[in-house]
């Protein structure tokens, strides 16, 4: 490797790393673009899934500079996995109110610590609101990861703090942020406090699909997620030569937040801002049956959500064909079959594995052992989008575009971003009573082939609505500065509406 090639764990500029600029209120990330690194150290697009181009050949690296006091309002900077200034997990999954999170905690150089807790929301446009602070506490220098044939464990680190949940919490998502007592540096640790309450809608966080991408340690070595490793020379690989099981017990690469954890945060906002009355859960408890999702109106799956077990998809056709309603607001979604396994002490579901298409055994993609996404979703996924696009409205008389001021074959500027999805004619729909495509919108594919974008609408006969959004941008065009359009916030909160009073 040339001194030209920068290694983005050298620079600091991390894979899948959220800024954390801290600058916009109390957690800005919220209210921000999330911002992503390529392997030379340049700033790539939200909507661009960052790899690398070998066809560019070496590029100087351009490395974006450390963040200074004045754009931290105090100095702060996002910790990273090399030096793991502060670097944390939890090991347990969701909790409910009355129970317990336990972190796990490394600090480098040891030193005190805080930690502060946030609940997502809309709160008056801050975007989340602080619920505790921790007393100081003690960190260490916890053991290194343990590695053993590409999966990175860090189940032995010790117990930092047990913060027990009171009653009174809010359900909802959280985001603990973690901070060194020299107030240099600080990390997050995202996790769910759900209870089993009856509410309209159940709004189910992708943390199976966030730990697939995880690349925890990024630090030229060790770390590895379902898509990448390093080499003995500190190189990239791709998925051929990445890990096929990845450890829920290992914190989050970069900043601590999962990659587009925003998409799920900027739904929250949204829906919290005009009162839909969520409960909330993880997507291990689908899988872990901690949830009766029958119970609900509505399932709201607010972001990329790629990453299904068997158990998970038997619950959701379970519960749509017992009159629940699916929301899928992002593309991708339910394509890869995978496999949760308890840790090495025994904890269910802290082991996720997905073969993909190495080693012996069946084929793992969903379509591929004759159970294609489209016959729960609807549609399903065709392709990356290198660039937005607009979408292009149809059927614009249907009542899900009504009081948008939408009309048939008008634009909505750079709504079919990252990924998209389609109707395949090929393969088998679901049984429905009605079906509509609501958008039918093309693309140019990063091979300059023409492709198109879809977003879908079907009635079960159990009288459940399942609709897709077939695109990225769908949720962040509900609430991000910079992506927000009306027309998509009054045509979801239509299908919200519709789902809720069960039309």
């Amino acid at each position: 490797m040339g001194p030209e090639q920068i290694r983005r764990w050298e620079s600091g500029a991390l894979a899948h790393a959220v800024t954390d600029p801290f600058g916009q209120g109390p957690v800005p990330w919220l209210r921000g673009g999330e911002t992503y690194f390529d392997d030379t150290g340049q700033v790539v697009p939200w909507y661009v899934d960052p790899a690398p181009d070998p066809a560019q050949g070496p590029r100087t690296p351009r490395v974006p500079a450390p963040r200074g006091a004045g754009a931290t309002g105090g100095g702060l900077r996002s910790a990273d996995d090399v030096h793991q200034q502060i670097k944390g997990f939890i090991s347990t999954g969701a909790v409910a109110p009355g129970g317990a999170v336990d972190f796990h905690v490394t600090v480098n150089p040891p030193q005190e610590f805080t930690v502060d807790v946030y609940r997502i929301g809309h709160y008056g446009g801050d975007g989340a609101t602080k619920i505790i602070t921790s007393p100081r506490l003690s960190g260490i220098v916890q053991p290194p990861p343990l590695a053993a044939d590409r999966t990175v464990s860090c189940h032995h680190w010790w117990l930092s703090w047990r913060l027990q949940v009171p009653s009174y919490w809010s359900i909802g998502a959280y985001v603990a942020v973690l901070t060194t007592a020299d107030g240099r540096y600080r990390s997050h640790i995202p996790f769910t406090v759900r209870d089993d309450r009856p509410a309209d809608l159940l709004l189910l966080l992708p943390d199976v699909t966030w730990q697939a991408y995880n690349l925890y340690p990024e630090d030229g070595r060790t770390g590895a997620s379902l898509y990448h490793a390093w080499d003995d020379d500190g190189r990239l690989l791709g998925e051929r030569d990445a890990a096929t099981t990845v450890s829920f017990d290992r914190p989050y690469a970069g900043a601590g937040l999962p990659l587009h954890v925003g998409h799920a945060y900027d739904f929250i906002r949204w829906a919290e801002r005009y009162g839909y009355d969520l409960a909330y859960a993880d997507a291990r408890d689908l899988h872990g049956g901690h949830v009766d999702p029958t119970r609900y109106r509505g399932l709201v799956f607010p972001g990329h959500d790629e990453y299904w077990s068997t158990a998970m998809r038997r619950t959701v056709e379970r519960a749509r064909d017992h009159g629940t309603s699916l929301v899928f607001l992002s593309a991708n979604t339910l394509y890869w079959q995978v496999e949760l396994a308890p840790s090495p002490s025994g904890v269910p579901d802290r082991l996720l594995t997905c073969r993909k298409r190495r080693g012996p055994g069946k084929p793992v993609l969903w379509r591929e052992i004759d159970r294609p996404e489209q016959q729960l979703v609807g549609i399903q996924y065709q392709g990356q989008v290198p660039e937005p696009h607009p979408l292009i409205v149809r059927n614009a008389d249907h009542w899900l575009w009504d009081a948008t001021g939408a009309h048939e074959g008008d634009e909505i500027d750079g709504l079919v971003a990252g990924e998209a999805d389609r109707y395949f004619p090929r393969a088998p729909l679901p049984e429905h009573d009605e079906r509509i495509l609501l958008a039918h919108s093309p693309y140019t594919d990063a091979d300059g082939a023409l492709r198109h974008q879809e977003t879908s609408l079907y009635r079960a006969p159990s009288g459940a609505w399942v609709f897709a959004s077939g695109t990225f941008a769908w949720s962040p065009a509900l609430d991000r500065p910079g992506h927000v359009d009306l027309r998509i916030q009054r045509a979801t909160a239509n299908l919200l509406d519709r789902i809720c009073k069960r039309d």
